[in-house]
């Protein structure tokens, strides 16, 4: 092998290191986790950093992980069969193997700069999304991501245990607002993805419940998420900056919902509302970390 090809080799092994950690998706945990800790107080940057890394090494090795179970279904569908197990470039023991050294490491790194609490938050995610969603439920029930989506919301608790030590009740409101906010987000993104899930014989709600039944769950996510998120300014924990965008985003969000509901073709307006929801949550949780900044 020449030496121009066994770097290629080395760069494309890295590159599938990376990708089965989804760091598209990571980077919206990594800010549900870090807004909240300018939240709970004045965090040094050596933690931020500390929680940064655990915080990323444990979603990238819970998604590696998931990768490793759902190996027989990725082949199935478009979006997923270029991953390295179903390409081939890579033994599903390496991936595996990989997966729990990147949990175990965060494990560690987290509880020695941060606390115990936050170590065990940060593995209770990883445990939720490797065996009650993936292992469980997403093959099992459409309510997959409802209850198995309690995984994406333990980053608030992470951030705000690794400042406070505790979990208390705006850290709660945190986890429900991610909770609450993810059936809207991933079931827009189902609808226009159910001949993959058909494929894999994975049982979203669109393909049980059907289409129209699916939408109307999303608005009733959407009407319980919104006013949800004005709650810690009812308590006095945020404040009018937050406010402000918090009504805007939500509103923004709730109108895009019904846009899918009452169009013709829900493909355009379901994809608009799949994009704009991930920009919600990071704005959203980026203007609680600046109101507290500027108050």
């Amino acid at each position: 092998m020449t030496d121009a090809a066994a770097t290629s080799g080395r760069r494309g092994f890295a590159r599938d290191l990376v990708a089965l950690t989804k760091p598209r998706i990571i980077s919206l945990l990594l800010v549900t986790t870090i807004a909240p800790m300018f939240v709970a107080g004045e965090p040094g940057w050596r933690l931020v950093l500390a929680v940064f890394a655990g915080g990323y090494l444990m979603a990238g090795g819970a998604n590696a992980v998931n990768m490793y179970i759902d190996r027989d279904i990725d082949d199935r569908m478009a979006r997923t069969r270029l991953r390295p197990i179903p390409s081939g470039r890579m033994r599903a023991e390496a991936v595996l193997a990989f997966g729990i050294l990147c949990a175990t490491t965060a494990t560690f790194l987290l509880a020695h700069v941060a606390n115990v609490l936050t170590a065990a938050l940060a593995l209770g995610g990883f445990y939720t999304y490797v065996f009650v969603y993936t292992r469980w439920l997403k093959r099992s029930s459409p309510q997959n991501i409802v209850i198995g989506g309690a995984a994406g919301a333990f980053p608030p608790l992470v951030g705000w245990a690794a400042v406070t030590g505790r979990v208390d009740l705006m850290a709660v409101y945190l986890f429900l607002i991610v909770f609450y906010w993810t059936p809207p987000h991933f079931w827009a993104l189902a609808l226009n993805k159910q001949a993959d899930y058909g494929r894999a014989g994975v049982p979203m709600a669109p393909l049980v419940w059907g289409e129209r039944e699916t939408m109307r769950n999303m608005l009733w996510y959407t009407l319980i998420l919104v006013p949800l998120t004005f709650l810690p300014v009812a308590f006095g924990a945020l404040g009018l900056p937050y406010l402000v965008v918090a009504a805007a985003l939500g509103g923004w969000l709730l109108l895009g919902v019904v846009r899918v509901l009452r169009a013709a073709s829900y493909v355009q307006p379901a994809w608009a509302v799949y994009k704009f929801s991930l920009l919600y949550l990071a704005l959203l949780f980026a203007a609680m970390a600046v109101d507290r900044a500027v108050a």
